[in-house]
């Protein structure tokens, strides 16, 4: 396998391309590339080089978006039916490597890594290319044209995590970053309760990866509806340090905004030194996130 595997961005790829809009809308042209690159600067400065009007329809349909987030809009953007079948074979194999490395292990594995896997154990079988560019051009694509307009904070598919900088918490099957994470989780804890409970800490790209994938299949290709959810990969502060909190026994409302509603989230929420990274008004593109604790 070779480990070098030739990165490259989705705009580059020519007139086919991984993506096709809900209603007939092409893809940006190849003559087109350098204007579509500037409305996307324009999208991740917030916007502020447009007219007060304009900006203003923005920010309300954004904000209407979120407030909808499983809703589908006119303008979201899909997967093209080509990539249908390549995009289900590489989530299925990606799964097949986190059968075999296990849960914890999974949040850690880093691309070139999950490759060897796939490499040595036949019963997760090599990525094929088609595979391999689909992954290369979801992660390299600019998040903006389907409206997801958060930072990019690791901007290498072959970022690793060093395990020497996380530790496992007990109970949890999720590591945390040592230092300021793990001292905020601990104060937390002490603070909260002990009912609250770590749901989700480090994220290697990889586990990104497969969680927006999931989440893609989930929303039947619909990659503006996934994003409303999840950050794409690449895109995740868990990858450099943040994490997200829940109620013991809650199970999986702790991912919904009933967490909003719990003893728990109203003391966390009441101390000063906590901050959310998705607010009910924010203007990433993504849905509320009581439960997502800001540390980075």
């Amino acid at each position: 396998m070779d480990l070098n595997f030739k990165r490259r961005r989705l705009l580059k790829t020519g007139a086919a391309g991984i993506l096709a809009a809900a209603t007939v809308i092409a893809l940006v042209s190849p003559s087109k590339k350098k204007d579509a690159k500037e409305v996307t600067a324009i999208n991740s400065e917030q916007k502020a080089l447009l007219n007060p009007i304009e900006n203003e329809s923005a920010v309300r349909d954004n904000l209407h978006k979120v407030k909808h987030f499983n809703s589908v809009f006119r303008d979201d953007l899909y997967l093209s039916a080509e990539k249908q079948l390549v995009f289900k074979t590489t989530l299925n194999r990606i799964l097949r490597v986190k059968k075999v490395i296990g849960y914890g292990n999974f949040n850690l594995v880093s691309f070139d890594d999950m490759l060897l896997y796939a490499h040595r154990f036949p019963k997760i079988g090599r990525f094929t290319q088609a595979e391999l560019a689909l992954i290369d051009e979801i992660f390299f694509y600019d998040a903006n044209e389907y409206g997801f307009f958060g930072n990019k904070v690791i901007k290498d598919l072959t970022s690793r995590i060093n395990k020497k900088e996380t530790i496992k918490i007990a109970g949890s099957g999720h590591y945390l970053f040592q230092g300021e994470a793990l001292a905020k989780f601990k104060q937390l804890k002490k603070d909260v309760g002990p009912n609250l409970i770590l749901t989700s800490g480090v994220r290697s790209v990889v586990k990104q990866l497969q969680l927006f994938l999931a989440k893609l299949e989930a929303s039947n290709g619909n990659l503006s509806l996934a994003s409303r959810s999840l950050a794409p990969p690449g895109h995740s502060y868990h990858g450099i340090g943040d994490f997200d909190v829940g109620k013991k026994g809650f199970g999986k409302l702790n991912f919904t905004s009933r967490f909003s509603e719990t003893d728990e989230y109203k003391r966390l929420i009441d101390l000063k030194y906590v901050d959310l990274r998705y607010t009910i008004d924010n203007q990433v593109g993504v849905r509320y996130e009581p439960w997502h604790i800001k540390v980075v």
